[in-house]
């Protein structure tokens, strides 16, 4: 049974192409003889209830099943053009999925396509949580810099916490007190710990034209800085509303300490077992 397993794996495996920008996807005449169908009309019939799922989903159609059409050789010698569709491995799940049951090809075509999707939505989750990450690390940066500005050209740093939470009121129309209280963050950590992705851009966006701009003009003292990353912050607010996007109504995030955790043991597996994102 594991040897059976293993050598339709590897059939599956081999009939997966990409295209030019590294999208995977299966030819629907090459599936059909996967899945044990041997009329094409019949497997229509498959893909046509798996297209119905799809859309109801709430997916793009269009997306997954893409019509095509190409040369095959007939036993005369000569060459016609026949109707094809590219599936994406969703699209291949869902066919599975509308398949017959009884055939083993299609019980094991449901496992394997769902394991592969799965696969792919753990590849984005990471990749996301990973992004936030990076873009966590890059405020604390640029804010390392807004306190070296402060410092060099008013003298002192005491008053980073003060234009930060100035930064903090423009953006989100409310105090940094009180948004950690709508986020329940912890009197002793970071509102950005807590923060989406966007927000941490947001932030450090803000940030780096407040230094730009500290350090074109010359600003020598915590008003003119201040109302400089007050400025930015509204700036960058309104461009969110403008976008749909209401930052103080934003849900917070998990602590960003813990997903880097996370990320970091992960790697960490990888390394020791290359193949257990496979055993997910």
């Amino acid at each position: 049974m594991q040897h059976e397993i293993i050598q339709m794996t590897e059939t599956f495996e081999a009939h997966a192409q990409q295209t030019d920008n590294g999208i995977e996807y299966w030819l629907a005449r090459d599936l059909q003889h996967l899945l044990g169908y041997a009329e094409w009309r019949n497997f229509l019939n498959i893909v046509g209830k798996a297209k119905t799922a799809c859309e109801l989903s709430g997916h793009e159609v269009a997306d997954h099943f893409v019509d095509i059409t190409k040369m095959v050789e007939l036993g005369s010698g000569s060459r016609r053009e026949i109707p094809d569709i590219m599936l994406t491995r969703y699209a291949c799940y869902l066919v599975a999925q509308n398949g017959d049951p009884a055939k083993p090809q299609i019980a094991f075509a449901q496992t394997y396509f769902a394991i592969q999707t799965r696969k792919a939505e753990l590849i984005e989750q990471r990749m996301l949580e990973a992004e936030r990450v990076s873009a966590r690390r890059k405020l604390a940066d640029t804010e390392k810099e807004l306190s070296k500005v402060i410092y060099e050209q008013t003298g002192g740093n005491r008053n980073f916490a003060l234009i930060r939470s100035k930064g903090d009121q423009a953006l989100f129309g409310k105090s940094t007190k009180a948004m950690k209280a709508r986020w329940k963050v912890p009197a002793n950590r970071p509102l950005a710990d807590f923060a989406p992705t966007i927000i941490l851009k947001a932030k450090d966006f803000a940030t780096e034209i407040t230094i730009h701009n500290a350090r074109e003009r010359n600003m020598r003292s915590e008003p003119e800085i201040s109302d400089e990353h007050i400025t930015n912050n509204k700036a960058v607010r309104q461009t969110l509303l403008n976008r749909g996007i209401r930052p103080e109504s934003l849900p917070p995030e998990e602590d960003v300490k813990k997903v880097e955790r996370r990320l970091t043991s992960e790697q960490k597996k990888a390394l020791k077992n290359p193949d257990g994102l496979e055993q997910e």
